[in-house]
Protein backbone atom coordinates (compact mmCIF):
# COMPACT_ATOMS: atom_id res chain seq x y z
CA UNK A 1 0.00 0.00 0.00
CA UNK A 2 1.22 3.34 -0.83
CA UNK A 3 1.33 5.71 1.87
CA UNK A 4 3.79 8.51 0.23
CA UNK A 5 0.97 11.06 0.56
CA UNK A 6 0.64 10.42 4.21
CA UNK A 7 3.45 10.29 5.24
CA UNK A 8 4.73 13.41 3.49
CA UNK A 9 2.00 15.12 5.20
CA UNK A 10 2.56 13.77 8.53
CA UNK A 11 6.81 15.25 7.96
CA UNK A 12 5.07 18.48 7.52
CA UNK A 13 2.77 18.70 9.98
CA UNK A 14 5.72 17.12 12.69
CA UNK A 15 8.25 19.25 11.22
CA UNK A 16 10.57 16.59 10.50
CA UNK A 17 12.17 14.35 7.00
CA UNK A 18 10.62 12.04 5.89
CA UNK A 19 12.53 8.87 7.30
CA UNK A 20 11.49 9.86 10.51
CA UNK A 21 7.49 9.64 10.52
CA UNK A 22 6.53 5.64 11.88
CA UNK A 23 3.31 4.31 10.57
CA UNK A 24 1.78 1.58 12.16
CA UNK A 25 1.98 -1.50 9.86
CA UNK A 26 -1.15 -2.98 12.05
CA UNK A 27 -3.16 0.26 10.44
CA UNK A 28 -2.81 0.55 7.18
CA UNK A 29 -6.29 0.67 6.00
CA UNK A 30 -6.87 3.15 8.06
CA UNK A 31 -4.28 5.59 7.06
CA UNK A 32 -4.27 4.70 3.67
CA UNK A 33 -8.43 6.86 4.09
CA UNK A 34 -6.58 9.86 5.50
CA UNK A 35 -6.57 12.21 2.63
CA UNK A 36 -6.57 15.96 4.31
CA UNK A 37 -3.82 17.14 6.86
CA UNK A 38 -6.95 16.91 9.42
CA UNK A 39 -7.29 13.44 9.32
CA UNK A 40 -3.58 12.84 9.15
CA UNK A 41 -3.17 15.32 12.61
CA UNK A 42 -6.08 12.91 14.31
CA UNK A 43 -4.00 9.90 13.57
CA UNK A 44 -0.82 11.26 14.97
CA UNK A 45 -3.06 12.50 17.55
CA UNK A 46 -4.40 8.46 18.12
CA UNK A 47 -0.60 7.52 17.79
CA UNK A 48 -1.05 5.16 15.08
CA UNK A 49 1.45 8.05 13.13
CA UNK A 50 4.86 8.55 15.24
CA UNK A 51 8.22 10.16 15.69
CA UNK A 52 10.90 8.32 15.34
CA UNK A 53 13.89 9.32 17.71
CA UNK A 54 16.86 10.95 16.77
CA UNK A 55 19.78 9.40 16.24
CA UNK A 56 23.06 11.37 15.91
CA UNK A 57 26.61 9.36 15.71
CA UNK A 58 27.72 7.29 18.00
CA UNK A 59 31.26 8.02 20.16
CA UNK A 60 31.62 4.66 20.66
CA UNK A 61 35.04 4.19 17.98
CA UNK A 62 36.28 7.99 18.86
CA UNK A 63 36.43 6.99 22.56
CA UNK A 64 38.16 3.89 21.54
CA UNK A 65 40.89 5.72 19.54
CA UNK A 66 41.24 8.27 22.10
CA UNK A 67 41.84 5.47 24.88
CA UNK A 68 44.53 4.52 22.71
CA UNK A 69 45.90 7.47 22.40
CA UNK A 70 46.18 7.49 26.11
CA UNK A 71 48.26 4.28 26.07
CA UNK A 72 50.87 6.35 23.77
CA UNK A 73 49.46 3.94 20.85
CA UNK A 74 48.65 5.31 17.22
CA UNK A 75 51.41 8.26 17.48
CA UNK A 76 53.57 6.53 15.18
CA UNK A 77 55.15 8.92 11.94
CA UNK A 78 52.09 7.72 10.11
CA UNK A 79 49.54 9.56 12.05
CA UNK A 80 51.55 12.64 12.28
CA UNK A 81 50.35 15.87 10.26
CA UNK A 82 52.10 18.52 11.29
CA UNK A 83 56.11 19.54 11.78
CA UNK A 84 57.56 18.47 15.01
CA UNK A 85 57.47 22.25 15.94
CA UNK A 86 53.73 22.57 15.37
CA UNK A 87 52.80 19.61 17.56
CA UNK A 88 54.46 21.12 20.04
CA UNK A 89 55.89 24.34 19.79
CA UNK A 90 59.37 25.54 21.07
CA UNK A 91 58.23 28.05 23.22
CA UNK A 92 56.39 25.22 25.43
CA UNK A 93 59.12 22.40 24.92
CA UNK A 94 61.57 25.12 26.14
CA UNK A 95 58.81 26.40 29.40
CA UNK A 96 58.69 22.69 30.18
CA UNK A 97 62.43 22.31 30.17
CA UNK A 98 63.39 25.43 32.27
CA UNK A 99 60.50 24.57 34.80
CA UNK A 100 62.01 21.24 35.51
CA UNK A 101 65.64 22.53 35.74
CA UNK A 102 64.27 25.64 38.24
CA UNK A 103 62.39 22.86 40.42
CA UNK A 104 65.73 20.84 40.64
CA UNK A 105 67.40 23.52 41.51
CA UNK A 106 65.55 24.38 44.11
CA UNK A 107 65.58 21.29 45.41
CA UNK A 108 69.34 21.27 45.67
CA UNK A 109 69.28 24.37 47.75
CA UNK A 110 66.60 23.59 49.71
CA UNK A 111 68.76 20.32 50.31
CA UNK A 112 71.59 22.71 51.20
CA UNK A 113 73.78 20.81 48.04
CA UNK A 114 74.29 24.27 46.92
CA UNK A 115 75.36 27.93 48.80
CA UNK A 116 73.41 31.32 47.47
CA UNK A 117 75.94 32.37 45.28
CA UNK A 118 76.40 28.86 43.59
CA UNK A 119 72.49 28.85 42.99
CA UNK A 120 72.05 31.92 41.47
CA UNK A 121 74.69 31.41 39.27
CA UNK A 122 73.32 28.37 37.75
CA UNK A 123 69.95 30.20 38.06
CA UNK A 124 70.95 32.37 35.41
CA UNK A 125 73.48 29.75 33.40
CA UNK A 126 69.65 27.63 32.76
CA UNK A 127 68.03 30.93 31.74
CA UNK A 128 70.88 31.70 29.57
CA UNK A 129 69.97 28.07 28.01
CA UNK A 130 72.87 26.65 29.05
CA UNK A 131 71.67 23.04 30.39
CA UNK A 132 70.27 20.44 27.66
CA UNK A 133 68.46 18.78 30.65
CA UNK A 134 67.86 17.69 33.90
CA UNK A 135 70.59 15.05 33.72
CA UNK A 136 73.27 17.73 32.35
CA UNK A 137 72.43 20.17 35.23
CA UNK A 138 73.19 17.39 38.04
CA UNK A 139 76.52 16.28 36.34
CA UNK A 140 77.32 20.13 36.62
CA UNK A 141 76.33 20.42 39.96
CA UNK A 142 78.16 17.32 41.03
CA UNK A 143 81.63 18.41 39.19
CA UNK A 144 80.91 21.69 41.18
CA UNK A 145 81.38 19.74 44.58
CA UNK A 146 84.36 18.05 43.38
Amino acid sequence: MKLDLQKRLAAEIMKIGRSRVWIDPNSNEEVSKAITRQDVRNLIQQKVIQEKPEFGISRGRARLLHEQRKKGRRKGQGQRKGAKGARTPGKETWMNKVRALRRTLNHLRKDEELTNKQYFELYKKIKGNFFRNVGHLKIYVEKLKA
